[in-house]
């Protein structure tokens, strides 16, 4: 089975690490995907949380692709709620205007933060009812028309950015299905609907100028090693990173070890716990056959890929051997 694989790059800020580390590991994930035949590399927007730097995403894209040269580029995703339209028009023009051919855009509707923070951003917690709308707006700034009277976005205005919508419920696999657009359902985090979501954007689709056929990327975690009992002592550590970030988020002192054993016993840890359900754990063989069989269950036409580690050399070693492991052309 031969199948599209792209990498979702969370920018992690690692425990004792800076933002500055981040980005350079960053640079280095996309050149290493660029050189081994992922297809894409998307990075999300999170905001308030002290350990992901990709809260700045077009600047950050940006970035990465100044020091990449032909891998496909992207927002995986844009929370649209938090902007207007026309702002990221803007932004994601003068991306595609400078990278030519390499830059996508995935589009979001939970404001990708906590209330508070929301607030601090100065949007109204109404924003996702408009997402709709938002989306058709959008798509009419980056093309050549728009569907507010005089405005047009410069640069953006005929880029034809492509755009994705992401979602992890049937609220964004059937507005995908009625645009014409491509689905990518957040599995890496959020798998429980995965299967019906598929189900009803495949039933659903409408063809669009856009897209003639439906396509759906799904997400999973990977967590690729030299050695099945290797990959496993990683994710162990992995899980217990999650602890930290989801349960210990902004708090002035660091989770013990034994604290962290006790609450992953917890009923907040099994929920988080529940959340690498589709996760990749092993050696080159192993990760291969499970990404394959994914594939098949979720009716998905590409991965994208999550490589969950403690290290970015673990990380980078998770991509090559992925790579090997599904035939990656190179």
């Amino acid at each position: 089975m031969s199948i599209p694989l792209s990498i979702l790059d969370l920018a992690p800020i690692r425990r004792g690490g800076t933002a500055a580390q981040t980005f350079a590991e960053s640079v280095e994930l996309a050149q290493t995907a660029e050189a081994v035949g992922y297809q894409r590399v998307w990075y999300a927007e999170h905001h308030n949380m002290s350990s992901i730097a990709s809260s700045a995403t077009a600047v950050l894209i940006g970035h990465i692709a100044h020091h990449t040269k032909t891998i496909r580029l992207g927002a995986g995703g844009v929370m649209l709620p938090n902007h207007s339209p026309l702002v990221i028009a803007e932004q994601f023009g003068t991306l595609e205007t400078l990278f030519p051919g390499r830059i996508d855009l995935g589009l979001g509707r939970a404001p990708g933060t906590d209330q508070a923070t929301f607030r601090a951003m100065r949007r109204d917690p109404a924003a996702s009812d408009a997402f709709p709308h938002d989306v058709l707006e959008l798509q009419a700034f980056l093309g050549d028309a728009s569907r507010i009277e005089g405005i047009h976005a410069y640069p953006g205005r005929n880029t034809n950015v492509p755009l994705y919508i992401l979602g992890s419920s049937l609220f964004g696999a059937r507005l995908a299905a009625q645009f014409g657009l491509p689905y990518s359902f957040a599995s890496h985090f959020a798998p429980d609907a995965l299967i019906q979501a598929v189900s009803v954007y495949r039933e659903e689709f409408r063809p669009s100028e856009f897209l003639a056929e439906p396509h759906v990327i799904a997400g999973v975690g990977v967590v690729a090693a030299s050695t099945n009992a290797q990959a496993h002592t990683i994710m162990e550590q992995v899980r217990r990173d999650r602890i930290r970030m989801f349960l210990g988020r902004n708090r002035e002192t660091e989770f013990t070890d034994a604290e962290v054993e006790m609450l992953l016993d917890s009923s907040h840890g099994e929920s988080i716990m529940k959340m690498l359900k589709y996760t990749a754990v092993g050696d080159e063989a192993t990760v291969g056959a499970y990404l394959e069989e994914f594939a098949r269950t979720a009716g998905a036409d590409e991965l994208i890929t999550v490589h969950n580690s403690s290290s970015a050399a673990e990380r980078l070693e998770s991509v090559k051997i992925t790579a090997k492991a599904m035939k990656l052309a190179s």
